[in-house]
């Protein structure tokens, strides 16, 4: 377990095994997820690196215009 004190403006460093397992380094951003009495810490990744993510083998590229015709369909069939 990982402890740290918050400070009088409500800033706190986070430990150097929590950085280091989060990849974090000087500049980074991080996301706070609250839920509940629990709160989960995330590396905020930037949109450049998503980038390929949704890449399978084998799986055909679908052009920008086949994705807005496939999400007018579907709005249309959700609407019917």
């Amino acid at each position: 377990m990982q402890e740290s004190k918050v400070t009088s403006k409500g800033q706190t460093t986070l430990p150097r095994a929590v950085r280091s397992k989060l990849g974090l380094e000087a500049g980074d951003t991080v996301r706070y997820i609250v839920s509940g009495e629990r709160v989960q810490i995330l590396k905020a990744r930037h949109a450049s690196d998503l980038g390929g993510m949704l890449y399978r083998p084998g799986q055909r590229r679908v052009s920008l215009e086949e994705m807005d015709d496939a999400i007018a369909e579907g709005a249309a069939e959700s609407a019917s």
